[in-house]
């Protein structure tokens, strides 16, 4: 495992083309965000999704969330959704919010589904990498059953023999995972309360 501080590797064209080659290979690597680490992939590889699941010890057929720069991110990534439902998200973004929202087709992110769970990120530096090399998974970095790793060091411990890049932005805030909120509803679901207030006042 190779390890990275953000900051050095978004401001390295070198460093951000070795890894947009390494994620479009397969690799997966751990990003911090706004609450905790994430492991991050190509989300339409599938081998590289399988990867992440065999890393956290379970398959069950979850869906993985996707973190994303902007709203073309979206259209690569298939999503429908229409303008007005989109605005009403990007209104609140970016923030530790993650949203369920319809895509054209099943990506291997999304395990079958014609859904998509999406984040438009609070963290800058996160939103930096991910300009650089496109949308990536954000499933939490941790084995299953165990909670999800805030501290660089106890991830690089655990997961050193298993991922192939841990970018370093030091210990995460932590706290409450991002807000889940199903907008394929109406009016839309709260799937999981978490960081961000919903609805917002």
């Amino acid at each position: 495992m190779r390890r990275v501080a953000i900051a050095s590797l978004v401001s390295s064209p070198e460093e951000v083309a070795e890894l947009r080659r390494l994620l479009r290979a397969g690799g997966v690597a751990a990003v911090p965000t706004e609450t905790f680490y994430a492991l991050a992939a190509d989300p339409v590889n599938a081998g590289a999704v399988e990867r992440i699941f065999r890393i956290k010890g379970r398959d069950d057929g979850s869906p993985l969330p996707v973190l994303f720069a902007n709203r073309r991110d979206l259209e690569g990534l298939g999503v429908t959704a229409d303008p007005r439902t989109l605005a009403t998200y990007f209104a609140v973004w970016p923030a530790p919010l993650t949203v369920v929202l319809p895509i054209r087709a099943p990506i291997a992110a999304s395990r079958g589904a014609a859904t998509l769970a999406v984040r438009l990120p609070a963290s800058g530096p996160l939103r930096e990498l991910l300009l650089a090399v496109g949308p990536l998974t954000g499933t939490s970095a941790n084995r299953s059953g165990a909670p999800p790793l805030s501290d660089p060091d106890t991830l690089e411990a655990q997961f050193r023999s298993e991922i192939d890049v841990l970018v370093d932005g030091g210990p995460t805030p932590g706290g409450l995972p991002s807000t889940l909120v199903d907008a394929t509803r109406e009016p839309p679901v709260v799937l999981r309360p978490g960081a961000h207030a919903w609805p917002a006042r």
